[in-house]
């Protein structure tokens, strides 16, 4: 299982506020928007992105997405709906 984070800020941006907060999982940059607007996070009338979760198996097909994301609970609902699909 992979597990990453997707930001539309640049590279240099991303790994600092990674570094602030210690984490142990990779931050994808996609300052031009592209991939952010492949999956409709960012549309024509957004232009700050969605916090959204993609759950994507292993065969490339996105299995659920959480379009409802709060940090405050995120974990939990991460580990729950990864159960529930198997994972």
């Amino acid at each position: 299982m992979a597990f990453f984070a997707a930001s539309c800020d640049d590279v240099d941006t991303n790994r600092k506020f990674a570094e602030h907060l210690g984490l142990d999982f990779p931050i994808l940059s996609d300052p031009d928007h592209k991939v952010a607007t492949a999956y409709g996070v960012v549309t024509p009338e957004r232009k700050y992105p969605h916090r959204w979760t993609f759950y994507i198996g292993s065969d490339g097909v996105i299995k659920a997405i959480d379009r409802q994301v709060d940090p405050t609970t995120a974990g939990k609902e991460l580990a729950a709906t990864l159960d529930k699909l198997g994972f």
